[in-house]
């Protein structure tokens, strides 16, 4: 029942590498950036200059936690919360909302 989802991000999605505890892995998953009700982008300006305060969401047929990153175009991204969505019994996808991940300064 659900394998047209996995059709869809095989046709439709984006190749991206989830960092997790068991390693690394490319995946296919639909990541974009959630729609503001706004023009402007929120964000902030820190010391070290401007951070996007935008919200990202992700969806696939792959685990991911809070606090794991997704890797996608050079950005790397960590989950703030993510669930899983079935149809009757069955896994559908996972729904996970991603923040871009500032990177520490070496």
């Amino acid at each position: 029942m659900t394998a047209w989802v996995q059709e869809i991000l095989e046709r439709y999605g984006q190749t991206v590498t989830l960092e997790t505890a068991e390693g690394l892995r490319e995946v296919r998953a639909f990541l974009q950036p959630v729609r503001e009700r706004r023009e402007e982008v929120p964000g902030t300006v820190t010391e070290i200059g401007w951070v996007d305060g935008r919200l990202w969401l992700y969806l696939g047929r792959e685990e991911i936690r809070p606090g794991e990153t997704v890797r996608w175009n050079g950005t790397a991204f960590q989950a703030r919360s993510s669930r899983p969505y079935y149809i009757g019994g069955t896994l559908s996808h996972w729904w996970a909302s991603l923040e871009r991940r500032r990177e520490a300064a070496e």
